[in-house]
């Protein structure tokens, strides 16, 4: 059973402040819609494009039964939404967990257009999810349950290499992509181009070498970026140099632990870390490998250092003294209930939406600045992009010119050599020979999509005297407008 239905637009409201103390904190959806109208009236867009870039464009709702291996039925309720699709395919990610529900995708397919135009990246957003707890299913029947989301999703036309693709998130990884690309291939024979129907899968059936690490690494380049603003600086009293700097990560699932792991190889202080059943904080510093392996076989922060004081309370570690936060855990952490405990100096949403608009109000007018969720975060959808690249070109990025390159440098080595009158010994010539890989490529390629998105946003920022999440969706808005434009927007 299934139901497809265009999106009833909501009002939007210009007028509305960002932050109304007066109300009760909005949900995660109305979030995402103030913090666009508040863009919206500081853009130069006409006002009939502003509702139709707000507006989503599709939402899919679909009940199925699951036969358990016990024999029992039971009925499982999933989504996926499309909100723009200016430019296709669209793309975002699917997650399982009981919380999903339409609004929910919604909101995470909104900010999914926003970070792709930000980005430059060449999709709309979407976003879908399955109303469950994964951990109460066995293997057989997480896999039966998304296969048959997969075929529902094709039924519907819901996906497609070139309509629309999904991606991994909370409660999903390369084997649930894998099931996912499986089904559609098999129900698609012959088409050449049906690894490109998802991304985030396992390396041996398509997947982009770079792909784990993408989200966290995305956000130690964007505050890199950011730290080394001399207005940024001067509003806070960050260092530029990034170890001068304490960093604590509120969030240890992939994002996080790789957002701690290039921190620390950078010459960051990693002080906290948090999961969901609690944090830890070390003023002396964590060592974050041995950390995760820690937790990864205890489940737990509890023994693993003498020095360190375990909170019981995980959200606790977003109050701690440090110079850089990461809120890498769920939307809406930093509220209006602990906003003047936070004591970071810069705060980066490495989560979506970890921040409501009253909060992010609160730490800008407090001299703190917040690097936003819209472009921290899109190393993600950034390197899933370069992974669908590769899916349709069908070759593995440097095959063509990684030897040629090592060769024309060994020419290069060789002259050099000749003239100074010294040879270089083995490891020095294969260091300075060395071809670029798949994954050098890819983090290349993010490392310079992370440089210019925030150059992007830093100009906007000082051209309209605004804080930085209001230039990036300023950016994203003016972007999308564009594409209705000059394309001449039938039946717009």
């Amino acid at each position: 059973m299934s139901s497809l239905y265009q999106s009833t637009t909501r009002t939007m409201n210009v007028d509305a402040p960002l932050a109304d103390n007066t109300s009760a904190e909005p949900c995660f959806l109305e979030c995402v819609e103030k913090y666009y109208d508040h863009a919206a009236k500081l853009s130069d867009v006409k006002p009939h494009q502003l509702a139709h870039i707000r507006a989503v464009d599709a939402i899919l709702r679909v009940t199925f039964p699951l036969r358990k291996d016990n024999g029992e039925y039971e009925i499982i309720e999933a989504f996926r939404a499309e909100h723009s699709r200016h430019r296709l395919p669209v793309k975002g990610g699917i997650r399982y967990a009981e919380e999903v529900d339409m609004q929910e995708v919604e909101a995470l397919a909104s900010l999914m257009t926003f970070k792709c135009a930000v980005m430059d990246v060449p999709f709309g957003g979407a976003k879908g999810g399955i109303k469950i707890n994964p951990k109460n299913y066995s293997v057989s029947e997480l896999e039966r349950i998304t296969r048959r989301y997969a075929m529902e999703l094709h039924h519907k036309r819901f996906i497609g290499p070139g309509i629309d693709v999904p991606a991994p998130d909370v409660n999903t990884g390369p084997r649930e992509m894998a099931w996912i690309m499986d089904t559609y291939a098999q129900m698609n024979l012959g088409d050449v181009n049906a690894a490109g129907c998802v991304t985030g899968k396992p390396l041996n059936l398509g997947g982009v070498r770079g792909r784990t690490e993408a989200t966290g690494l995305g956000v130690y380049y964007g505050i890199r970026e950011f730290i080394n603003y001399p207005e940024v600086q001067e509003k806070t009293g960050v260092s530029g140099n990034m170890a001068d700097n304490t960093v604590v990560v509120q969030g240890f699932g992939n994002v996080g632990y790789y957002a701690a792991k290039f921190f620390k190889e950078n010459g960051a202080k990693i002080v906290g870390v948090s999961a969901s059943n609690g944090g830890i904080y070390d003023a002396e510093g964590l060592d974050v490998d041995a950390l995760q392996k820690h937790y990864a076989e205890k489940r737990t922060f509890e023994g693993f250092s003498e020095t360190a004081e375990v909170l019981a309370e995980s959200i606790k570690i977003l109050e701690v003294e440090c110079d850089i936060l990461i809120a890498a855990a769920l939307e809406c952490q930093i509220n209006m209930s602990n906003v003047n405990e936070i004591k970071a100096k810069v705060i980066g949403e490495g989560a979506n939406g970890p921040i409501t608009p009253a909060a992010h109000q609160a730490l800008e007018n407090s001299g703190k600045v917040v690097v936003p969720d819209l472009l921290l975060n899109a190393g993600g959808v950034t390197v899933s992009y370069f992974e669908w690249l590769k899916n349709l070109s069908h070759v593995r990025f440097g095959r063509l010119n990684k030897r040629w390159t090592e060769n024309a440098f060994s020419q290069i080595v060789d002259l050099v050599e000749e003239t100074a009158g010294r040879t270089l010994t083995a490891a020095e010539r294969k260091a300075v020979c060395k071809g670029a890989e798949e994954q050098d490529l890819v983090f290349s390629g993010l490392e310079d999509s992370m440089i210019q998105a925030c150059s992007e946003t830093r100009v906007t920022a000082e051209a309209k005297k605004i804080d930085f999440r209001t230039a990036a969706y300023i950016n994203a808005i003016q972007k999308i407008a564009n594409v209705y434009e000059e394309s001449g927007v039938l039946f717009m």
